[in-house]
C-alpha cells in the first residue's frame, strides 16, 4: 500500500491511501508507537507512556521515500515505516497468519474428505508442515498417517510445532483398557462425544491421538464440530444458545491425586459473539449450582445440545488404523468412542497435547519463513 496525501491535525495525522481510503492516526498513538518507544534487539516496548505529554502536538509529517517523518511541537522527531501504518490502521486488526477461518462441517464431512498428511513429509519440510496446520485449524481436525510403529513417533509430529501442555495425567497418556482406572477413557466402555478437561482453567488446545493397535471388535472413532453443533444451536434455539454461553456451570476432575475444578458455560463466545470454545463433558460436569429459577430452563437448553450430539447428522464416525493419528481440536471438536472388546484383541492410543498459542506461535513463524 502507498500513501497518497498526508493531513496534519494537532492532534492526529490523516493518511489518504491509494486503494483503501482515509485513515486516522491520532498523535499520542503515533508517539507511543514511534519506533524509538521500543529496544532494537527485543522489539519490547521500553518507552515510558506517562512522560509523554497528555496530547502531544504534531507539526509537520513529510514522507521520504518509504518513511513518514514526523514533527511533534516539543522537538521529538518520529521516523515511521510506512508499512507500519498500514499494518496498524486504527480500528482494524492487524493481519495473522494464524487467523484462519473455521470450515464448519457435519456429517458432510467423511473419512475420505478429512484432511490428510504425510509423517515424513511433515517432519522434513516446513511448506508441508504449514499446510498440514492450516488444513487442520480450518476443518479442526486431520490424519497424519505414515508414524512409524514408536509411542514416540507421535510426539515427534507435535513437538513440530511446539511445547507439550501436561496435564494431571502427564506430558502424554495411554489410551489403553486397565484395571483401576481413574477415567473412562481407560476402559472399554462406549465414550459420548466430549470435549478433554473442560474441569481446567484453560482446557488443552490440540490433541494428538497415535493409534499404535486397533485390532479389537468395535472402538471406532467419532467426532462432531462443536461450532457447527452451536451455530445450529444459536439459529434454532436463541434462548438455549443464551443459557449455555451467558451461565456457567461446574466441571470437576477428582482421584487419588488432583481435585482440579472450575466454572465456565458450555459455549464460549469471543468479544464479536462467534464461537470461540466449547467445553462439553457430561462425565464431569459437577452438580449444577445456578439459581433455582433458572435451572429449569438450563436443562432443557443442556438437553437440546445434548441431543445434537447423539445426532448422526453431525458426526464423523471411523476406525484408526495402527500407523495413523487423528489430530484435532480439543476446544473446538467433540470426540467420542464407541465400546470395543479387549478379549477380540489389544486397542493402544497414545495421545498429548499442545496448547492453542503453541500451536498458533508456529503458523506465524512458518508464515515468516514460507513466503
Amino acid at each position: 500500500m502507498k500513501i497518497s496525501a498526508l493531513e496534519v491535525r494537532p492532534d492526529a495525522l490523516l493518511a489518504t491511501w491509494s486503494t483503501e481510503g482515509h485513515a486516522v492516526y491520532p498523535a499520542l498513538w503515533l508517539r507511543d508507537n514511534c519506533p524509538s518507544a521500543f529496544h532494537p534487539q527485543t522489539e519490547e516496548r521500553v518507552l515510558d507512556l506517562l512522560s509523554l505529554d497528555d496530547e502531544p502536538v504534531l507539526v509537520l509529517a513529510e514522507q521520504t521515500g518509504d518513511t513518514v517523518i514526523l514533527h511533534y511541537r516539543d522537538g521529538h522527531v518520529s521516523h515511521m515505516p510506512v508499512h507500519v501504518l498500514a499494518a496498524h490502521r486504527p480500528g482494524r486488526r492487524a493481519a495473522d497468519p494464524a487467523a484462519i477461518a473455521p470450515r464448519l462441517w457435519r456429517a458432510d464431512l467423511t473419512p475420505t474428505g478429512l484432511p490428510r498428511h504425510a509423517a515424513n513429509r511433515i517432519l522434513e519440510n516446513d511448506c508441508e508442515l504449514r499446510a498440514w496446520m492450516q488444513d487442520t485449524a480450518a476443518v479442526g481436525l486431520s490424519i497424519v498417517d505414515g508414524l512409524d510403529n514408536r509411542v514416540d513417533a507421535g510426539v515427534e509430529i507435535a513437538c513440530k510445532i511446539g511445547f507439550l501442555r501436561e496435564t494431571n495425567f502427564g506430558m502424554t497418556f495411554e489410551v489403553v483398557s486397565k484395571p483401576d482406572p481413574n477415567n473412562l477413557a481407560y476402559t472399554a466402555v462406549t465414550l459420548p462425544l466430549h470435549t478433554d478437561l473442560p474441569n481446567q482453567e484453560v482446557p488443552p488446545g490440540f490433541q494428538f491421538l497415535h493409534c499404535l493397535a486397533n485390532e479389537a471388535e468395535g472402538g471406532g472413532s467419532l467426532f462432531a464440530d462443536g461450532y457447527a453443533l452451536a451455530e445450529d444451536l444459536r439459529a434454532k434455539d436463541p434462548e438455549a444458545f443464551r443459557l449455555l454461553s451467558e451461565v456457567a456451570i461446574p466441571f470437576r476432575f477428582h482421584d487419588r491425586d488432583a481435585d482440579i475444578r472450575t466454572h465456565a458455560p458450555v459455549i464460549t463466545l469471543d468479544r464479536a459473539g462467534k464461537v470461540s470454545e466449547i467445553r462439553w463433558n457430561a462425565h464431569i460436569a459437577a452438580t449444577f449450582d445456578m439459581p433455582a429459577d433458572i435451572m429449569p430452563a438450563y436443562y432443557r437448553a443442556y438437553r437440546a445440545f445434548m441431543a445434537m450430539t447423539r445426532d448422526p447428522a453431525y458426526q464423523l464416525t471411523f476406525k484408526l488404523k495402527a500407523g495413523e493419528m487423528i489430530v484435532f481440536d480439543n476446544r473446538r471438536v467433540l470426540h467420542g468412542r464407541e465400546a470395543f472388546d479387549p478379549s477380540t484383541g489389544f486397542r493402544h492410543l497414545h495421545g498429548c497435547y499442545v496448547d492453542r498459542g503453541e500451536f498458533n506461535s508456529r503458523l506465524r513463524l512458518l508464515a515468516r519463513r514460507t513466503h
